[in-house]
């Protein structure tokens, strides 16, 4: 039941993180997305077996520490966004926001578990099922926010950064990509310490969350 939990939620999260994408490209003026139907928080146009499913599995079981996964990336045209460079941030960030939003709920979903648990009781195991969705949706969506906050291509947070280079720079920059997500997995399984020191901040506000939580015992 609990990997069972862990996918639907990981699941959830990785689509809204798109559906966020393909909303604020279409806002932005691309349809792109919009055509192929991907504004919906229907998962299958969303699916990716290995991000969504197995990836999360493995990491789970494996007993990393770290839960992580992904959706098909939506597909944008930045040339139709009215302010390109702009557009392409807002687009970016998006995500980003999307899951932070979905953290915050949760945590605040997980306060209000603990309050009915103290006051009311755990009503069957109700609660327990509850508060253990709550907690993941915290921590999935934190390790979604800041990981796609790292400033490699292709991460979100990369978009940023482009724009902020010259143009000849900015294109190598966006050229690396390639190697983006292989040196960051290289950090993961042969570097966890350092990995670890990237994704800092989902810890700090991992205590955050923690410390509003007790606030409803």
């Amino acid at each position: 039941m609990e990997a069972i939990l862990l996918i639907v939620v990981l699941i959830f999260s990785v689509v809204v993180h798109e559906v966020a994408h393909a909303w604020q490209a279409r806002r932005e003026g691309d349809f792109t997305a919009d055509r192929l139907g991907r504004i919906t928080l229907n998962p299958i146009p969303h699916l990716d077996v290995m991000g969504s499913v197995l990836v999360p599995m493995l990491l789970h079981f494996s007993g990393s520490g770290f839960l992580f996964g992904w959706a098909k990336p939506v597909p944008v045209d930045p040339r139709n966004y009215r302010d390109p460079v702009w557009g392409d941030i807002r687009v970016s960030m998006a995500g980003i926001v999307s899951n932070l939003v979905l953290a915050v709920l949760a945590t605040i979903a997980s306060g209000v578990v603990v309050k009915i648990n103290a006051t009311v009781g755990p009503l069957g195991g109700l609660t327990d099922l509850l508060g253990q969705a709550a907690f993941y949706g915290i921590l999935i969506n934190l390790v979604l926010a800041f990981f796609n906050l790292i400033p490699l291509p292709p991460l979100d947070g990369s978009h940023v950064v482009a724009h902020l280079l010259p143009e000849a720079a900015a294109l190598r920059y966006r050229q690396a990509g390639r190697y983006g997500i292989p040196v960051l997995m290289a950090l993961f399984f042969f570097a966890p310490g350092a990995f670890r020191y990237l994704m800092w901040p989902v810890t700090f506000f991992l205590g955050l969350a923690d410390s509003f939580i007790r606030l409803w015992m």
